[in-house]
């Protein structure tokens, strides 16, 4: 399970309609990849298709989809946003994650 913050959602909804998305409707996939400072790297994006493989997921009207590969990685992750003065972007808040590197956009297990 993967969870939304309710300022996360605020600013998924907003991004979604903006690039064309219906929030209703489509997804956003969440993913892990090879790289990054620390090994790892978080990749977020809206998709409208749904792969076979892929793990579904609701939260805060927020619908999430995940490639089967990463969904080991990211279980129990909350996707959170921030706006404040030390940067802007989702941060996930993952507890899988033994390192993080300073701009918390990649990690290590």
């Amino acid at each position: 399970m993967i969870k939304v913050s309710d300022t996360a959602k605020k600013k998924v909804v907003e991004l979604m309609t903006d690039d064309g998305f219906n929030p209703n409707e489509h997804f956003v996939r969440v993913g892990v990849k090879s790289g990054g400072c620390s090994g790892l790297s978080y990749d977020l994006k809206f998709d409208k298709i749904k792969e076979e493989d892929d793990k579904v997921f609701e939260d805060n009207d927020v619908k999430i989809i995940v490639d089967k590969k990463s969904f080991l990685y990211l279980i129990g992750t909350t996707l959170e946003y921030s706006g404040g003065l030390n940067g802007t972007g989702f941060v996930f808040n993952n507890p899988n994650a033994n390192r993080t590197c300073g701009c918390g956009e990649s990690f290590s297990l």
